[in-house]
């Protein structure tokens, strides 16, 4: 079973996967996104990094999709992962316009038919205020001249993406703005009860091999 967490920048998807792991006995597979060396310069100035950043992230996801997470599901692991692989083109669709984006999109589709899709999708929501919170407290160097704007866009495409325009693996959709699954454990298994409710409507049984769920 291959369980992808999606949502906006600080909506705590990391976080979940990492808590997540041991109670589905799975293997995690986290994005490697402090690599990206035009990082830090795209918060400063968007305009002029956007496509050199862009493009580093899809190509950086491409070659740990097809190795790894290919090689893990092929293997028989239980997998869960802290982004999807289309999620690059909605920071693209955002950040790249005119001959730069038509050109990314290019290259995104050829890679994207050769990626293995998720068994579920677990999209975390939270409204763009709390989003901003939790980017301030983690406290990142390179994210702390990131606009609020950004976030707000990013959300709207995030909810446009899956609300209107989505086709693809079964999607399990939790708002998190009441949520705190670091600090309160009943957050985290209401979290994980929702997960294999979900889980079980999709394989059509009763009962999963992930591990035990925690009342």
């Amino acid at each position: 079973m291959y369980i992808a967490i999606e949502g906006v920048i600080g909506v705590g998807k990391t976080t979940l996967a990492r808590m997540l792991q041991p109670r589905f006995l799975a293997e995690l597979q986290l994005e490697v996104f402090e690599e990206n060396p035009f990082l830090a310069d795209f918060y400063s100035d968007r305009e002029r990094y956007a496509f050199q950043t862009q493009i580093f992230f899809l190509l950086s996801r491409y070659h740990q999709q097809r190795k790894s997470v290919k090689e893990m599901v092929a293997n028989g692991f239980h997998l869960i992962t802290d982004y999807t692989f289309a999620k690059d083109a909605l920071f693209a669709s955002i950040n790249l316009k005119g001959d730069e984006l038509e050109m990314y999109y290019r290259v995104h589709e050829a890679l994207g038919e050769k990626v293995r899709l998720p068994d579920l999708i677990v999209y975390l929501q939270a409204d763009t205020e709390v989003l901003m919170q939790r980017i301030a407290m983690r406290d990142r160097s390179y994210e702390r001249n990131m606009e609020i704007s950004y976030i707000e866009d990013l959300n709207k495409a995030y909810d446009d993406h899956f609300k209107h325009h989505y086709q693809g693996p079964p999607v399990l959709e939790i708002c998190t703005n009441e949520l705190d699954f670091v600090k309160n454990h009943e957050h985290l298994d209401l979290i994980d009860r929702m997960i294999r409710s979900k889980l079980t409507l999709i394989l059509k049984q009763d009962t999963l091999p992930l591990g035990k769920a925690t009342n």
